[in-house]
């Protein structure tokens, strides 16, 4: 009779034990998608970085470009005065 008192108890210890390891398995595959939103908002924010890294070498080229112009066409008019 002791054994049968007991098998309620282990049932119901098992019982609360699965039900964990459901709270548990939620939690991961809710975590999993956490991290999948977090890299999909890391990617984005490498895509603009890397645009704008992009624009800001092509205004220092133009502003290089600009300057060297602007050398050579002061050089061209004192070389023309003499």
């Amino acid at each position: 009779m002791l054994k049968e008192a007991e098998m309620p108890a282990v049932e119901e210890r098992i019982a609360h034990l699965e039900g964990q390891v459901g709270e548990v398995s939620q939690a991961l595959v809710d975590l999993r998608a956490a991290i999948r939103h977090l890299e999909q908002r890391f990617d984005a924010l490498e895509d603009k970085m890397s645009r704008q890294f992009m624009w800001i070498v092509g205004i220092q080229m133009t502003t290089l470009l600009a300057i060297i112009t602007m050398l050579g066409a002061i050089v061209v008019t004192l070389l023309s005065r003499t």
